[in-house]
């Protein structure tokens, strides 16, 4: 289990350092998402970008055709923003599976404060910039409970997440 747990781990953090998002995979967004919500996207880092790319293919090849949820899966992660880093990221997730001290340790480092905060907080705040570009209320409740799932579809959105 925790074999898997770092290769999944490992996996995801070479996509992330290597994210590829090619014109046809922008333009094709074009035809089921709304010009703020393009923009919302275009706004995150190339690898969340890329993330929310795979977790909608994720969910896609799952047979998930609800447009809420998939444009929940291509934003759920828009509000951690440039400032959250490769590094707090890992340590987020060091911190949330081996232990809360992890996080504790190094909020002591510089940036490590806001950092941490951004990505504890991201789930309500990628909820609200959904809001703002006109996600609608299911799309913007799915971002919002992304970490404790409330029903199917939630479940969905957090196993794709984690997939990817």
């Amino acid at each position: 289990m925790a074999r898997s747990w770092w290769s999944g781990k490992v996996r995801r953090t070479l996509k992330y350092l290597r994210p590829r998002v090619s014109a046809a995979d922008r333009a094709a967004l074009a035809g089921w998402l709304t010009p703020a919500q393009l923009a919302l996207y275009d706004a995150q880092p190339a690898g969340d970008r890329r993330h929310g790319l795979d977790v909608v293919a994720w969910l896609q090849a799952a047979g998930v055709g609800d447009t809420d949820l998939l444009v929940a899966g291509l934003l759920h992660d828009c509000g951690k923003g440039p400032h959250v880093r490769l590094a707090h990221r890992v340590v987020w997730s060091l911190g949330g599976r081996y232990g809360k001290w992890i996080w504790s340790v190094c909020r002591h480092l510089p940036t490590f404060e806001a950092g941490l905060t951004r990505m504890r907080d991201h789930p309500k705040r990628s909820a609200e910039l959904a809001a703002e570009a006109g996600c609608s209320a299911r799309t913007v409740d799915l971002i919002s409970n992304q970490e404790t799932p409330t029903d199917d579809s939630a479940r969905l959105l957090m196993a794709a997440d984690e997939a990817n």
